[in-house]
């Protein structure tokens, strides 16, 4: 089975080497269209990566919905904030102890009437000195995943709307040698993320990480249980997946998180098996 071109980019934004066998009788470099994945080229022993096939993709067991966030739509001073009120009561906030050590505030990237919005989990040491999510090593990958969707975290305006992508987290300040965010801290800082949810009414959310995950699911599943079906939040379709810099630890797992983005894209063009165009406009 061969590969469209813009599964072909993803591969290889993924670090994922494709391999084609030659002809019979032909020189390698006659060879036929890419035929299968070889292996994640960091890492030689990982196992090859499969066409995803065309099939109906289930919806999330009603047994297992995730309850409403409380907090949605956002509650007292925050309901009604615009952009620069949201970012400002942000970098004010003093609502948990994560303000005492924090070099500032990491509120979002990216354009803010975009298509997509991607939920990290919270800052880290070079976010927190930089001020925005996904920087450093992990950020790289995030826009080579992005981009081999042709999608960007820019805010340039001259981007279609289906291509553009904003970037935010759950926590906006940095955890103390980037421990993990207590229940307590996620609560707090919940309401802004909620906001900004509300005021980019994305048709899709890509949620990257345990925490992510547990923020918009209310689920303590593991990812790897919560990944490849469609989830709701507010009505909006969600997908699962790896947080970048868990991808970077892991090299095998960049496979899975490829067959995520597939999933995320065929989700928001409509093409996933069961999922109606109408349940993708932004809840009103």
């Amino acid at each position: 089975m061969a590969w469209d071109e813009r599964q072909q980019r993803l591969l290889a934004a993924m670090g994922l080497r494709v391999w084609a066998p030659p002809a019979a009788g032909a020189p390698a470099a006659e060879a036929p269209a890419v035929a299968a994945v070889a292996a994640v080229a960091e890492a030689e022993a990982a196992p090859p990566v499969r066409a995803r096939p065309a099939q109906a993709v289930p919806a999330a067991a009603p047994a297992q919905a995730p309850a409403a966030a409380p907090w949605s739509p956002a509650t007292g001073a925050l309901a009604g904030l615009g952009w620069p009120e949201l970012r400002e009561a942000v970098a004010g906030c003093r609502a948990c102890s994560l303000c005492e050590k924090r070099t500032q505030t990491v509120f979002g990237v990216g354009h803010p009437q975009a298509a997509w919005m991607v939920v990290g989990e919270a800052p880290g040491e070079q976010e927190d000195r930089e001020g925005e999510p996904f920087v450093g090593a992990a950020g790289q990958l995030l826009d080579r995943m992005l981009a081999a969707l042709s999608l960007t975290r820019a805010a340039d305006g001259e981007v279609p709307r289906e291509q553009r992508v904003y970037i935010a987290n759950t926590l906006k300040c940095r955890p103390p040698g980037n421990r993990n965010p207590t229940p307590e801290e996620l609560a707090k800082c919940e309401p802004f993320l909620v906001r900004q949810i509300e005021l980019v009414r994305p048709r899709l959310i890509l949620a990257m990480g345990r925490f992510a995950v547990q923020a918009l699911l209310r689920s303590d599943e593991p990812i790897g249980k919560l990944r490849g079906r469609v989830h709701r939040y507010q009505g909006l379709p969600l997908i699962v997946t790896y947080h970048p810099a868990y991808l970077l630890r892991n090299l095998p797992e960049k496979a899975k998180a490829w067959d995520d983005l597939c999933l995320a894209a065929e989700v928001f063009e409509g093409r996933a098996g069961g999922t109606a165009l109408d349940a993708l406009q932004p809840a009103q």
